[in-house]
């Protein structure tokens, strides 16, 4: 625990000096928030669109999408302390292996928390109306700490596999087609086939909509539940993903 600890602190303060894998998480989803609402706002009078503002309704795409942005910038940053030997140093000292997986995945989640705490705020600040109250404040933050330790763990298991940064920001362009096949930006009632079907099955659908069922009504079991539940699935699978990772890594240093 005191090295997964210090080796999260430490991931923690590097993320605050390097400002080019913080910034992209919070900037490109605010522009893409704002883009929305001011563009699309006509689409809450598509019939079979919830009873509920737009930006209400975008809040949890532009999270689950800063998320995602979230999961890459993870994966770049133990890339990057692959390719300077960092790593390498870490493994031949007395840590617990695990530790350098957890670490990362601790600061991880903590960053995601602040990340959804950061959304909520700013769709406070534009008028949003979080029916849910303060119970419906507190399922956003777990839903989003939890979805966002899950998707640093899928990065953290590719920089394993790929070990440069290059790789890992490769896939900035596969997490957005990932997200738009999902219902985070509209309803799946009224997405068409194929998208529809994909959607259905797509973990993000229901981490997007647990995230925003507490924004737009009153707290719903089922959205909730299938929420936390997809979103612990994704954080559970991409984690043991990341441990299988490190020890092809330690198997072949």
């Amino acid at each position: 625990m005191r090295a997964t600890l210090a080796l999260a602190g430490r991931a923690l303060r590097n993320s605050g000096r390097r400002p080019q894998l913080l910034v992209p998480m919070l900037v490109f989803p605010s522009m893409f928030l704002a883009v929305n609402v001011g563009g699309l706002e006509r689409a809450t009078e598509l019939p079979g669109f919830p009873n509920a503002g737009f930006l209400d309704f975008q809040l949890a795409a532009a999270i689950t999408q800063a998320l995602l942005l979230g999961g890459v910038s993870a994966g770049i940053a133990v890339a990057l302390e692959i390719e300077s030997g960092f790593f390498d140093r870490l493994v031949t000292s007395p840590v617990p292996r695990s530790a350098l997986v957890f670490g990362r995945l601790l600061a991880t989640g903590i960053i995601s928390l602040g990340i959804t705490g950061y959304f909520i705020v700013v769709g406070l600040l534009f008028g949003a109306d979080f029916r849910g109250g303060v119970p419906g404040v507190a399922l956003v933050l777990v839903i989003g700490a939890v979805a966002g330790t899950g998707f640093g763990a899928i990065g953290t298991a590719l920089a394993l596999r790929a070990r440069n940064a290059s790789t890992v920001q490769g896939i900035f362009p596969i997490v957005f087609v990932v997200l738009f096949l999902s219902s985070a930006f509209f309803p799946r009632g009224l997405l068409q086939e194929p998208a529809d079907s994909v959607a259905r099955y797509n973990p993000l659908s229901y981490i997007a909509d647990g995230l925003r069922d507490p924004i737009i009504s009153s707290v719903s079991a089922a959205p909730v539940v299938e929420g936390l539940v997809a979103a612990a699935a994704v954080t559970a699978a991409a984690v043991a993903l990341s441990l299988r990772a490190l020890s092809g890594r330690l198997r072949e240093a």
